[in-house]
């Protein structure tokens, strides 16, 4: 019976090959910025990189206590494995081994809540809110994204506003501060190569800010279960090199929202 020790190690083994695996390669990892030429191990927003490595220090304490966890139940299955004339013997337990493995794991478990409190409120603390106007307001919805920006007067819900559905554009290295809300249920928005999750919650209206550090596109993606339609609640991040290049696609969207759109249909083709 002792195949079932072998089994195990072989399992342990593998998943450690994966796990040491991964960091090199950009389809197993956190995902990364559009430009190839950085690594794909760089988030593509300043706090992004904080994120990671507290996921680096998870990776490692889990994967520590994963190897030592599974050395042990290979070694238990060897030793102890069922042979003729064994007997088998029990007992009530071992208190210091009880001891042992609740105090470590709380150790742990407090070390990385003290350690992540700095990056936690540099994401969430309102006291962390970059001192910048509102770029826009997201609003939740199933199963789309609607976004509002300041027209020329840079001032929200006046008669100005420029509307886009699924389409969020920014600039490049700058803080950028929107208000998040929902209109019917619970969604989550997520920008998974910013490391930028929030809950969109009803009748709130919450302050999410974040930048970007390389220009392209990004995804944008609904974290939270809504609906039937949550699979295809998704969007896209545009970052803009300069703020001339984010100002000429807003005067662009501005223009085509204007249009009246019956003397559209009517003017010739290509008009």
């Amino acid at each position: 019976m002792r195949y079932w020790s072998v089994f195990f190690g072989v399992v342990g083994l593998a998943c450690v090959a994966c796990f040491a695996y991964a960091p090199f390669d950009p389809e197993w990892w956190l995902p990364a910025g559009p430009d190839p030429k950085v690594s794909h191990l760089h988030s593509a927003s300043s706090i992004g990189k904080e994120i990671d490595a507290l996921y680096v220090i998870i990776l490692w304490i889990t994967g520590v206590v994963f190897i030592g966890t599974q050395v042990a139940l290979a070694w238990a299955a060897w030793k102890f494995a069922d042979a003729p004339g064994r007997v088998a013997v029990y007992f009530h337990g071992s208190q210091r081994l009880e001891l042992i493995w609740t105090i470590i794991p709380a150790i742990a478990l407090v070390f990385i809540t003290v350690y992540q409190f700095g990056t936690w409120a540099s994401v969430k603390f309102k006291s962390s809110q970059p001192n910048v106007a509102p770029l826009a307001e997201v609003t939740g919805r199933q199963f789309q994204w609607v976004i509002r920006y300041p027209g020329p007067d840079k001032k929200l819900r006046t008669a100005d506003d420029v509307y886009t559905v699924n389409d969020l554009h920014f600039v490049k290295g700058q803080k950028t501060l929107i208000h998040l809300q929902a209109k019917d249920v619970l969604h989550s928005f997520f920008l998974p190569q910013l490391r930028v999750k929030q809950d969109a919650v009803p009748g709130l209206k919450i302050p999410v800010w974040f930048d970007a550090d390389q220009a392209g596109h990004y995804d944008l993606a609904c974290a939270e279960l809504c609906g039937w339609g949550h699979y295809k609640m998704r969007g896209n991040v545009f970052v803009h090199e300069t703020q001339a290049e984010f100002d000429d696609w807003m005067k662009t969207t501005a223009r085509e929202q204007a249009r009246d759109q019956v003397a559209v249909a009517d003017a010739p083709e290509g008009k």
